[in-house]
């Protein structure tokens, strides 16, 4: 696969909504072993806390600005979010972001193993009200 395979204009709507409430659109990865998306969270929007059963997701911001917070055994923890910063949400972690400032909240997400299917998304108590 070469690099012009995986390139693609992102479309005007969603592919999905995901279960946290943002808009998915869905990215060919170049990792077999993996899914991609983009997820876009609207100005002032929250959406709901999560967590995954059996996956893991690494994320890069790619627009906007906004927070991550992530909450595991070990403690929590919020992240600012802006263009460039990388997060991972590891296995048993519950997460729920939210979009801050004029601009949407863009991220690039991969999925290992790739995603499952909705069931894997499990809605749980999170640090802010849900919005979306």
């Amino acid at each position: 696969m070469t690099n012009t395979d995986i390139l693609a204009n992102l479309p005007e709507a969603p592919d999905v909504i995901a279960p946290d409430g943002s808009e998915i659109r869905l990215l060919q990865s170049p990792d077999e072993g993996a899914s991609m998306v983009h997820a876009l969270l609207h100005p002032g929007s929250t959406t709901y806390a999560v967590h995954h059963i059996t996956v893991e997701e690494a994320w890069v911001c790619v627009g906007g600005q906004g927070e991550l917070w992530r909450k595991n055994p070990n403690g929590e923890s919020v992240l600012k979010l802006s263009s460039g910063v990388s997060s991972e949400i590891p296995l048993g972690t519950t997460f729920q972001f939210r979009a801050m400032g004029d601009a949407p909240l863009q991220v690039v997400i991969t999925t290992t193993p790739p995603w499952p299917g909705d069931h894997e998304a499990v809605r749980v108590e999170g640090k802010w009200k849900p919005s979306v």
